[in-house]
């Protein structure tokens, strides 16, 4: 993973984990965890994948889906 991914990432996961606590009320720890553990985060990892680019809200869309159903639906126009 580069440098300036790593960077992008740290300014998107804040976001999502506050989601998380909002929405889902869970604690930081447990929201931290939650994203840190799925397959969205793994995408975004992958800098190939250019979920990196997409904004937060919808990562964090993307992340529900994926808790709830355990599928991800990626916007193709976006990625």
């Amino acid at each position: 993973m580069y440098r300036s991914i790593s960077s992008v990432i740290a300014l998107i996961t804040p976001g999502i984990i506050n989601l998380l606590m909002e929405n889902r009320g869970l604690t930081v720890e447990k929201a931290s965890e939650t994203l840190y553990n799925s397959k969205i985060y793994e995408a975004l990892e992958d800098e190939g994948t250019k979920v990196w680019r997409l904004p937060y809200p919808l990562l964090y869309d993307l992340l529900i889906e994926e808790l709830d159903t355990g599928k991800i639906t990626y916007p193709e126009e976006q990625i």
